[in-house]
C-alpha cells in the first residue's frame, strides 16, 4: 500500500510531498513527521527505500506507507495530555511522532504480538532519545510497549482517549476495539478494507467516517491450542510523575520560553534552535527571442540570432558550468545549533544536574 506521493531525497522532502498532496494538512502533524527520521526506522541495508511512500517489511518488522501514517495522525486529532493506545505498535515510528504531541503528561501505551519487534521498537526509541536534535524540541510522552496479542487485553484496562490499530479488524472485533475508547475518543482502525475513524459521542452512541481504502494483513487471533487458557494482556500502569521529574519539566519549559521571547522577534523561529536555511538548486532556462526591426516606416519580424540558438555555444557553456561546478567546493549547511543544550550546560549547577536535565543525552 502506498505509492500516493513522490519518493523524497531525505526525510524533509518526503514531507513536502506528503504536504502538497494534502496527506499532511495541520503544523501539529507536519512538526511530528519531521522531527522523527523515517530511515532510523529502517535496517540498515533497506534503507535507501525509507523515503519512498511505499510499506516496508522484513520478517515480523513492518512500517506502513507514509501516506497511510499521514492519514492516521491527521484522523486522531491529537492534543497535548491525552491518552494513546496503538495495538500493533510494530517498531515505535508511529507511538514516536504520538509522543512529541501528546507532551509530558499524556499516556503512550502500545501492544506488539512479537516479542523481537518489541526489542527492535525499543531500541530504536532509545536511539532517538540519546541522539536526535529534534527530542529537544519538543517535551516528549515516551511510549511504554508491552507484548502480547491486542485481542486479550484484560478487562480491568482503562479506556483511552485515542485507539488505532495498524492490522485489518473483521467486524466481529468491531465492539471490542470500541470499547477500548472514552466518551469523546477518537479510533481509527483498518475496518472492512477501509480506513475508518470512529468516534464515541455517547456511552453507546458513534460517529463512523470511512477515510480512504486500504489493504492491511488481519487480526491474528488468539491461540490457545497449548495451554487453551487466554493469555491476558495487561497494559503499563499509569505512574505518577515524581517532584524530581516534573521539576525538570518545568526547568526544560522556562528555559524555552526565555528562549523563544529572544529569539521569535529576531528570526521568527523560537524553537530552541537556530536552523540553516534550505537551499535548492536553481534551473535556468532558455528561451529563443522574436525580435521586431523597425526600418523606413516598415516592420520586419525576424528571428535574430543568438549565443542560445548556436549548438556549438551551448556545447561550451554546459562544458564551462560543469568545470566550474567541480572546481567550487560543496558548500554545506551548518547543523543546527541546539540552543536549549547550550543553556542548560552554562546553568551554575553540578554537572550531574546538568545532564540530568538532558536526559543524559549524546548531543
Amino acid at each position: 500500500m502506498g505509492g500516493a506521493v513522490s519518493a523524497g531525497e531525505d526525510n524533509d522532502e518526503l514531507i513536502d510531498n506528503l504536504k502538497e498532496a494534502q496527506y499532511i494538512r495541520t503544523e501539529l502533524v507536519e512538526q511530528a513527521f519531521r522531527a522523527v527520521d523515517r530511515a532510523d526506522y529502517y535496517l540498515e541495508e533497506f534503507k535507501d527505500n525509507a523515503y519512498k511512500d511505499l510499506a516496508w517489511k522484513h520478517g515480523n518488522i513492518h512500517l506502513s506507507a507514509p501516506c497511510i501514517y499521514s492519514e492516521v495522525m491527521e484522523a486522531l486529532d491529537l492534543q497535548p495530555g491525552l491518552s494513546f493506545l496503538n495495538l500493533g505498535s510494530g517498531t515505535g515510528y508511529l507511538s514516536s511522532m504520538v509522543g512529541l504531541i501528546l507532551g509530558p503528561f499524556g499516556i503512550n501505551h502500545g501492544v506488539e504480538l512479537h516479542s523481537d519487534v518489541i526489542e527492535y521498537a525499543k531500541q530504536k526509541l532509545d536511539f532517538f532519545i540519546r541522539t536526535s536534535d529534534s527530542f529537544d524540541k519538543f517535551e516528549f510522552c515516551e511510549p511504554s510497549f508491552v507484548t502480547g496479542n491486542c485481542l486479550e487485553l484484560s478487562p480491568e484496562c482503562t479506556q483511552y482517549d485515542r485507539v488505532y490499530c495498524g492490522a485489518g479488524v473483521q467486524k466481529e472485533h468491531e465492539d471490542y476495539m470500541k470499547s477500548l475508547l472514552k466518551v469523546g475518543g477518537i479510533l481509527v482502525m483498518p475496518l472492512e478494507e477501509k480506513l475508518t475513524k470512529i468516534t464515541r459521542t455517547g456511552l453507546s452512541a458513534w460517529d463512523t467516517k470511512k477515510i480512504l481504502a486500504v489493504s492491511f494483513a488481519p487480526l491474528i487471533q488468539p491461540n490457545h491450542a497449548d495451554s487453551g487458557k487466554s493469555k491476558l494482556v495487561h497494559l503499563p500502569p499509569v505512574m505518577v510523575r515524581s517532584l524530581q521529574d516534573l521539576a525538570r519539566i518545568a526547568i526544560r519549559s522556562t528555559i524555552k520560553k526565555l528562549i523563544h521571547q529572544e529569539t521569535d522577534g529576531r528570526n521568527g523561529n523560537g524553537n530552541g534552535f537556530r536552523n540553516p536555511p534550505r537551499f535548492k538548486r536553481r534551473r535556468i532556462r532558455r528561451r529563443r527571442m522574436e525580435t521586431i526591426v523597425f526600418l523606413d516606416k516598415e516592420v520586419f519580424a525576424s528571428r535574430i540570432s543568438n549565443p542560445s540558438d548556436d549548438n556549438n555555444f551551448e556545447e561550451l557553456a554546459e562544458e564551462s558550468r560543469e568545470e566550474a561546478e567541480k572546481a567550487a567546493p560543496e558548500l554545506k549547511p551548518d547543523p543546527p545549533i541546539n540552543i536549549l543544550r547550550e543553556r542548560v550546560l552554562s546553568l551554575p549547577l553540578p554537572d550531574p544536574l546538568k545532564y540530568y536535565l538532558l536526559y543524559y543525552r549524546e548531543k
